[in-house]
């Protein structure tokens, strides 16, 4: 049977990517050596890691802007850590919009003055908060573009006179935005682009090297930058099928391409979801996201058959997080369409037996 993967993360992925490194992990470019055990400063790896930031700058329409692209360790959750390690001299403000927006400002605290320009803690974060202001004072704002417990997504990029950050770990790459407001973006690779165990991180170099503190080698974006990514050991797989992954988008037509398949899946399920009398949707309407789909049964007495047909459909990792409940379709960019449908016509059997 065919599954249709709707896991949060770690995620799909193309189903050619993961043909493609799963061959390179037996044999890599004909070296009759596998890709996991050949040495991270050979010339076979040292251009796949050129060509994965390549790709990354490229396709976010950044290349030759004064950005550098580096494939990390540690998550996007080290990067909450890294990001105010490395920015934060006297203040920053954050804008809180979920669980991920609570622990980056966790993180940032430990640094210096940390702004909670707005929240939408108030409604269990089913919104985006609007109409704040940043302290121009800020050494950086931060946001998350994306959040996938609760569902909502920033559509229009805050205009401010500091740099803007952002965790795009959720949204990377599936929608066409003005990658150049930003001074810095990261993202785990594990969900629009590669398997757990690396994060992109694309920054401004003119913000390097701006704090007074001491950093540590491993956490210091200009290392890292210095180092290529090279500074220790790279995770060699997480990278090299990051890179497959750039190329397949790449090839699809680019981000703009992907947007026009990533809005097509998001209004079948949604106008399934405002259609059906079964089904409500959890996000307010205006922020809700195209990556991540979050809804509830209207009578939880449907509960168990609908988990039944999904079970009989093969929809696999659709249980909503605890903190919200009900259901979260995860539709990245990987997710074909004929995978949303199995899950519409399976919304609408219910319906039908009901």
């Amino acid at each position: 049977m065919k599954k249709h993967n709707f896991s949060a993360g770690p995620s799909i992925l193309p189903q050619e990517v993961l043909q493609k490194a799963s061959e390179a992990v037996v044999n890599f470019n004909n070296l009759d050596l596998s890709l996991v055990e050949i040495s991270h400063r050979s010339k076979d790896f040292i251009s796949v890691m050129e060509n994965a930031t390549s790709l990354a700058l490229e396709l976010l329409g950044l290349e030759n802007k004064g950005y550098k692209a580096l494939f990390l360790q540690g998550g996007a959750s080290m990067q909450f850590l890294m990001a105010a390690y490395n920015l934060l001299e006297n203040k920053a403000a954050y804008l809180n919009t979920g669980t991920w927006s609570e622990k980056a400002i966790k993180e940032a605290k430990i640094f210096g003055e940390v702004v909670e320009v707005a929240s939408s803690k108030d409604a269990n974060f089913n919104y985006i908060p609007k109409n704040y202001s940043v302290p121009s004072d800020a050494d950086y704002f931060h946001i998350t573009t994306n959040n996938t417990i609760f569902g909502t997504q920033i559509k229009e990029l805050p205009d401010t006179h500091v740099p803007l950050a952002a965790d795009m770990s959720s949204d990377i790459f599936s929608r066409q935005i003005d990658f150049s407001k930003f001074g810095l973006i990261y993202a785990g690779a594990q969900k629009n682009m590669g398997p757990a165990g690396t994060t992109l991180v694309v920054v401004k170099e003119e913000l390097l090297g701006k704090v007074s503190r001491a950093i540590p080698s491993m956490l210091n974006y200009q290392i890292m930058a210095d180092k290529e990514s090279m500074f220790n050991t790279p995770p060699v797989f997480a990278v090299y099928t990051s890179m497959l992954t750039l190329e397949w988008l790449k090839e699809l037509g680019g981000i703009s391409a992907i947007e026009k398949m990533n809005n097509a899946k998001s209004q079948l399920i949604y106008n399934e979801i405002d259609r059906n009398p079964l089904f409500k949707g959890f996000a307010a309407f205006e922020d809700r996201s195209t990556m991540s789909v979050t809804f509830n049964l209207s009578d939880a007495t449907h509960k168990d058959r609908f988990d039944a047909l999904c079970k009989e459909g093969g929809i696999n990792g659709l249980n909503g997080h605890r903190s919200v409940g009900g259901y979260r379709a995860s539709i990245y960019n990987a997710m074909q369409i004929e995978s949303v449908q199995v899950l519409v016509d399976i919304m609408q059997t219910l319906e039908k037996n009901s």
